[in-house]
């Protein structure tokens, strides 16, 4: 089968997929030819951007819009593309927010809402296509985490919780579902270029660089790449593992 097409046929669900990183990996996916459900909370006149995209890319993508956070929604949208579709093959776990502050004025409820979107979503939508993928001997769960989950960050105590939760949550799946032809593996990004980076002062974009060894910042491109790789069949033999996309930062 040619390299673009190693995911034909492969119903790939990704979280927050209407922008950033959760963008370009929904473009990966569908060059690689997935069919390709892109979840978000946003209103289908945003993700049509994205739809389009995938559609000009020669693919098949359609909005499946529910939050990661409400584990009725979840159970009930995922099960939808199972009933009407045949499965889930591909599940990217890539909604995720941020409520920074320092610990010491950390509110409570911005403590919680972090947690139930970056960790109890990824159980959720995780808990909803497991049994289908155990059917189908076939399936990958890939979670994007955070280099943040692995060195900590002043002032995203909550953040970095989530996504250090994440990791612990992925491994522990690993080990429960590897015998039925399941990955579960977490890509954690280092600093990538978005338009949150972009807005940066000069002077706290060199401080970043200067350590990074790569001497780059990576690209939402870097991290899809590696999604795309997890995805395919020639990493059916790589689960329960942290793949860090970090130019270096820190290396495990």
């Amino acid at each position: 089968m040619s390299g673009e097409q190693k995911l034909k046929g492969k119903i790939a669900v990704v979280t927050g997929g209407s922008r950033g990183i959760g963008r370009v990996i929904c473009l990966k996916l569908a060059r690689l030819g997935a069919n390709i459900f892109v979840n978000d909370v946003c209103d289908q006149a945003i993700v049509q951007g994205i739809l389009d995209e995938i559609a000009g890319a020669g693919g098949t993508g359609s909005f499946l819009p529910f939050d990661v956070a409400d584990t009725e929604a979840s159970s009930k949208a995922l099960k939808s593309v199972i009933k009407d579709h045949g499965g889930v093959h591909i599940l990217v776990n890539n909604a995720g927010i941020t409520r920074d502050s320092l610990l010491a004025r950390m509110k409570a409820k911005d403590w919680d809402l972090v947690m139930s979107v970056n960790l109890k979503g990824a159980f959720n939508c995780t808990q909803a296509v497991i049994m289908a993928m155990i059917k189908q001997r076939w399936g990958r769960i890939i979670s994007i985490g955070s280099v943040v989950g692995s060195m900590g960050n002043p002032g995203q105590a909550n953040y970095a919780a989530s996504k250090a939760g994440l990791e612990g949550f992925t491994k522990s799946v690993a080990r429960e579902v590897a015998s039925r032809g399941i990955t579960a593996n977490v890509v954690a990004p280092g600093f990538i270029e978005t338009g949150m980076t972009a807005e940066l002062p000069e002077k706290v974009k060199d401080r970043l660089l200067s350590q990074i060894p790569a001497g780059r910042m990576g690209s939402p491109e870097d991290v899809a790449e590696a999604v795309g790789f997890l995805a395919s069949e020639e990493a059916s033999y790589i689960t329960g593992q942290v793949l860090h996309v970090n130019g270096g930062l820190i290396c495990d």
